[in-house]
């Protein structure tokens, strides 16, 4: 038996997703015509042996976290609940607070997974290898060229074992160009090293003087709390993978998430790829349509669109690497690229709305994404173009490498501004 565990984090976090989390929860929001979290869900239901998934966050359960997770159970026929943090937890600080529900049933080892990745998700890989070799935590790995590695989790290992020897968190100096991806298999034994710094946290926070200013005894951060003080113990051990993975971290690399999941749609479900008809529009590489949108036949699409629920595309219109949410509007003769169109919005006729793409190095095949920054010396840096909910856009102006919030109706061109 198993279980997955998928920490879903809460508005408190993913500033840099903003505008597009104001209106649904960032791990609700759509990449490659479903949300975020289904593709999590999808790749642990196919696990032989899955019993239930639970999401653990901070988020209110609202109406559309209540519908996403109803339809998941009739989709998946599996349990998938959310379990509420009472205040943010931390990476690890959830786990050992629903430690009972996890454990009921008696799991041979459960999954962790980041809602904020993009993966292949080899989570079948991940519990061979886990049942060959036994241990606590296993971690998914993947490679990164020695600059980026500095932003995330670095990993040094036994290569002939595949122990983690040494675990460092956003080092300030290259330690290992082996990363770490956010995705884990952990046994149940795996709970007691968070019991144990719960515990140290609560003797630590007797001791504060200003209790105002102690973050709480279940606040646990799994990489630095856990990972950096076991490595090299024997308990911890990586699974290297060379598919597919990036963080969404900004909206630019939600676009980067839809082009990769797009790609893999090839494999894992061609049904949802369009495919070129006559009388239907020209469809260039990999796009996914909703099916209640409407497209004009004129219009050409791809590579790497994504158009949802009750969208219309006019007449001449050309979109490519783009993302336009439900119920936005592109009329006649439009272009739109590295763009995301908001909920609702329009773009009239003849506009134009491009974005500058932040993508890894093609040349580079160990490069990742960049933890882009918005603002260098108080100016807007080119980024791609976000149009927020309800956004309309009259005929004829043009939009580059601008954010455009909610409810904005613009009379003009705009070129690398926040539009408020």
């Amino acid at each position: 038996m198993l279980k997955a565990v998928i920490l879903i984090g809460g508005p408190q976090k993913g500033t840099r997703f903003r505008p597009l989390s104001f209106e649904v929860p960032k791990p609700l929001f759509p990449v490659a015509g479903v949300p975020m979290i289904q593709h999590h869900i999808e790749a642990c239901a196919q696990v032989p042996g899955m019993q239930e998934i639970l999401l653990i966050g901070f988020y209110q359960p609202d109406e559309a976290l209540t519908q996403f997770l109803e339809a998941a159970q009739q989709e998946f026929n599996l349990p998938v609940r959310y379990l509420q943090e009472f205040a943010p937890l931390g990476t690890g600080g959830g786990l050992y607070h629903f430690r009972d529900q996890i454990l009921a049933g008696a799991p041979e080892a459960f999954f962790v997974l980041n809602a904020d990745v993009c993966s292949d998700f080899p989570l079948s890989a991940m519990l061979d290898a886990h049942r060959r070799q036994r241990h606590p935590f296993l971690l998914l790995g993947t490679t990164a060229n020695r600059t980026q590695s500095l932003n995330y989790g670095c990993i040094v290992e036994n290569p002939q074992t595949h122990e983690v020897l040494h675990y460092v968190e956003k080092p300030s100096t290259f330690i290992s160009d082996i990363i770490n991806c956010g995705i884990y298999l952990f046994s149940p034994e795996a709970l007691k090293p968070l019991r144990d710094v719960f515990q140290r946290n609560q003797q630590d926070g007797q001791l504060e003087e200003s209790p105002g200013s102690w973050p709480g005894a279940g606040t646990i951060r799994l990489e630095q709390d856990v990972f950096s003080a076991l490595a090299g113990q024997g308990q911890i051990y990586v699974h290297l993978t060379d598919g597919i993975w990036s963080q969404i971290k900004s909206a630019g690399s939600a676009l980067y998430a839809s082009r990769l999941y797009l790609g893999r749609y090839q494999i894992t479900h061609p049904e949802r790829l369009a495919r070129h008809t006559p009388g239907g529009p020209r469809i260039r590489g990999n796009v996914y349509i909703h099916p209640t949108a409407k497209v004009a036949p004129s219009a050409v699409l791809g590579p790497n669109v994504s158009i949802g629920k009750g969208v219309t595309i006019g007449e001449g219109v050309r979109l490519r690497e783009s993302i336009v949410l439900h119920g936005a509007t592109l009329q006649e003769h439009t272009c739109v690229l590295h763009s995301i169109v908001g909920w609702g919005s329009t773009v009239g006729r003849w506009s134009r709305v491009e974005g500058t793409p932040n993508d890894p190095n093609p040349n580079d095949p160990r490069a990742r994404m960049d933890s882009e920054s918005l603002f260098k010396d108080g100016k807007l840096l080119p980024a791609i173009t976000i149009l927020g909910c309800r956004v309309r856009i009259p005929a004829e102006v043009l939009i580059l490498n601008s954010i455009v919030l909610p409810h904005k109706e613009l009379s003009r061109s705009f070129t690398n501004q926040i539009i408020l």
